[in-house]
């Protein structure tokens, strides 16, 4: 039941679809309440616009064996969903999309006991293996740290990860070792009462000092590996972040982001909606010089900063939530990984250069 309750706050990349594993016959099952405001759209093109991993020809597979069904009943791929269907889908679950496998990979644990582990993820790594990374991931890690560890499937959903950060963000994650653990925590980031804040480096000044950014996210119609912030109050999941400039940087700003709600992608959304793309996030445009002069010098000293820092520069730096066995309030913080320590130095020598001109 709990997991019903918080998953579509949790799940990253399919916030509006509620997935389900069938392993015995190795079919993935979604389920997906179509938003007040969509428009009449063919059932084949909504779902391969939701469903992340999902080609157009496993959909069409599905709807020739009448596995796609609108209100309980099979339709055709021509099928126009509208407002409040109840959309169903089975689909040939991908290959290697099955077991996780214990992999030695080192891991940065900054606490452990019998029911949690926080562990400090570095930039690069996929949390959970999907598709085109069914290796190398912190599940993968996690289940070899973990092998000899009574009742611990890291193929069981009712244990492990209770939340996610992207591949290309560094920082900090709770990991659930029991079903007990899970539930509570689970329960504390539905109701909002876990602590979250991460550093950010993003394009342009920031006037205000600080500010708070509400927005319903879903999935870019444009572009389906983007999120967007619809303008639809009906369309997508309620998203608010808060946010506090920590130093102005020229023609970048550092910004504390603190997450009231835990959508995909939200921060590097919510920025991109008020002007300030992160540095360096290649897929909503922050890898181009969105701010600055037009200087030879200047694009050679941004090109560098982008080569110190290869991804978007965001960091989970503290992470609070109470114990779910003792009660205990419990609160870590993670220093900024080097990348983005240097990326901010070369930033601040950049302006008192500048200043002496």
């Amino acid at each position: 039941m709990a997991e019903e309750i918080f998953s579509d706050e949790l799940e990253e990349g399919l916030e509006d679809v509620e997935a389900v594993n069938d392993e015995a016959t190795l079919y993935e099952h979604y389920r997906i309440v179509v938003d007040r405001g969509q428009t009449m759209m063919r059932v084949d093109k909504y779902l391969f616009e939701r469903i992340v991993n999902a080609s157009r020809n496993r959909i069409q597979q599905a709807a020739d064996s009448g596995f796609i069904k609108v209100n309980g009943r099979p339709v055709k791929s021509s099928y126009k969903v509208k407002p409040l269907d109840v959309v169903s889908v089975m689909m040939d679950r991908p290959r290697y999309d099955n077991d996780i496998i214990p992999e030695d990979i080192p891991l940065d644990i900054v606490y452990e006991d019998a029911d949690v582990i926080v562990v400090n993820k570095p930039a690069g790594m996929v949390v959970h293996p999907g598709h085109g990374n069914y290796r190398g991931t912190l599940v993968n890690a996690l289940a070899w740290h973990m092998k000899d560890v009574p009742g611990y499937d890291a193929n069981d959903p009712h244990v492990g990860l209770v939340h996610r950060i992207d591949k290309d963000t560094s920082g900090l994650l709770v990991v659930a070792k029991n079903p007990d653990a899970k539930t509570n925590l689970g329960l504390q980031f539905y109701n909002k009462t876990t602590k979250r804040k991460y550093l950010a480096l993003v394009w342009g000044i920031v006037e205000d000092d600080e500010g708070t950014i509400v927005g319903n996210i879903a999935r870019n119609p444009k572009d389906r590996m983007q999120m967007a912030v619809m303008s639809d109050p009906n369309v997508g999941k309620h998203a608010v972040t808060h946010y506090r400039v920590l130093e102005r940087l020229g023609y970048v700003t550092l910004v504390e982001c603190v997450l009231e709600t835990g959508r995909t992608h939200q921060i590097r959304v919510h920025m991109k909606h008020i002007g300030h793309v992160l540095f360096n996030d290649e897929r909503y445009g922050g890898h181009e010089i969105l701010k600055g002069t037009h200087f030879s010098k200047y694009k050679q000293f941004v090109n560098n900063c982008f080569d110190i820092c290869p991804r978007q520069a965001l960091h989970a730096m503290t992470l609070g939530f109470v114990h779910p066995v003792t009660g205990k309030e419990m609160f870590f913080t993670s220093e900024l990984p080097e990348d983005m320590t240097c990326l901010i130095e070369k930033w601040r020598g950049y302006i008192s250069n500048r200043d002496l001109e």
